[in-house]
């Protein structure tokens, strides 16, 4: 296991790299800049604005300035110039250029816990409906029941959660007032963002359950502890579980760190201050070390995730070898 987290680490690193490398000269391509917007601001001004942020300087000498911990003087070269934040290596994320007053770092740690709060009620949504629905479609099959949950599994991948968001708004909210349509802080402002957020996910492990149940039960052992006499119910939780869960398992990598950093749409949808709402206002209003941030952690939650995904198959199928993979 040692060797395959080292692996892993190292891998991390290169990929790391290349996003934040490829992400940071992609911005730079978009026309204009975070303070070219702004109204009533001269071009002197501005000039001094981006000579504070060394956003005069070509893009290798910025990229070398961001990435830390470097110091490069008005020359570009190493010496006593100031920089702007510590750079990406030593932690530090950079100013916001857009939310004065304001690090990167800070409004990540005051928007990431919001998120992360949604994005479990999410996936407890997701995990709730989708595995038992899969299980009850795998148990029938070729049944009514069965084909209810296929058509609601594909109705909810079909539909976008900024869809199934305006529904759950016109029938909870105006035409049965039990919700609040937007804000944060209590309970009843998580339940229709969350429900929205986790629905298309709950159809896709609805599928993937349904499909890893259905072979697995057809298995020789299950068989076998079926003509032995075993209960269905302990059959099915005792040894077809366990292996029909593995295709979910699979899945639950990448969206478990794309729901826990938030839905760009559904938070801009409900008015929620998370890290996906920032994120899109970031990209619209260039603000570079805001959008760099909130990329470079959902690089980190998606490879962490992914590697817990792999960690969590040797729990679930003592077969699998992690020395292996």
């Amino acid at each position: 296991m040692l060797s395959f987290l080292f692996r892993r680490l190292l891998w991390f690193v290169v990929t790391s790299w290349i996003v934040v490398t490829v992400s940071f000269f992609l911005m730079r391509q978009v026309p204009g800049g975070p303070f070219s917007g702004e109204r009533n601001l001269s071009p002197e001004i501005e000039a001094q604005i981006n000579a504070k942020y060394h956003l005069d300087w070509p893009a290798w000498k910025q990229y070398l300035h961001y990435v830390g911990p470097l110091n490069l003087d008005e020359r570009g070269v190493l010496g006593d110039g100031t920089k702007t934040f510590g750079g990406v290596l030593t932690g530090d994320l950079g100013p916001s250029f857009k939310m004065r007053d304001f690090t990167v770092n800070d409004v990540i740690a005051q928007s990431l816990p919001i998120s992360v709060l949604l994005g479990l009620v999410a996936l407890a949504w997701s995990l709730a409906l989708g595995v038992s629905a899969g299980m009850i479609s795998a148990l029938r099959p070729r049944s009514g029941l069965d084909l209810s949950v296929r058509l609601a599994a594909t109705a909810g991948i079909a539909l976008p959660n900024f869809v199934i968001a305006s529904f759950l708004i016109i029938l909870f909210v105006f035409t049965v007032p039990l919700f609040p349509v937007a804000g944060w802080g209590t309970l009843r402002h998580m339940i229709l963002p969350g429900f929205a957020l986790g629905a298309p996910h709950a159809a896709y492990i609805a599928r993937l359950t349904r499909t890893g149940m259905l072979e697995v039960l057809s298995q020789d052992y299950v068989r076998t502890a079926v003509a032995k006499g075993m209960p269905s119910r302990l059959v099915v939780l005792r040894h077809a579980m366990k292996g029909g869960l593995l295709p979910v398992v699979s899945y639950l990598g990448p969206m478990t760190a794309t729901i826990l950093t938030g839905s760009l749409v559904i938070e801009k949808i409900f008015r929620i201050p998370g890290t996906g709402s920032h994120f899109v206002n970031a990209a619209l209003n260039r603000d570079y070390t805001l959008a760099m941030g909130v990329t470079i952690l959902f690089t980190v939650m998606v490879y962490a995730a992914n590697t817990a995904v792999d960690l969590a198959y040797t729990f679930l199928d003592p077969r699998i070898k992690l020395e292996d993979s």
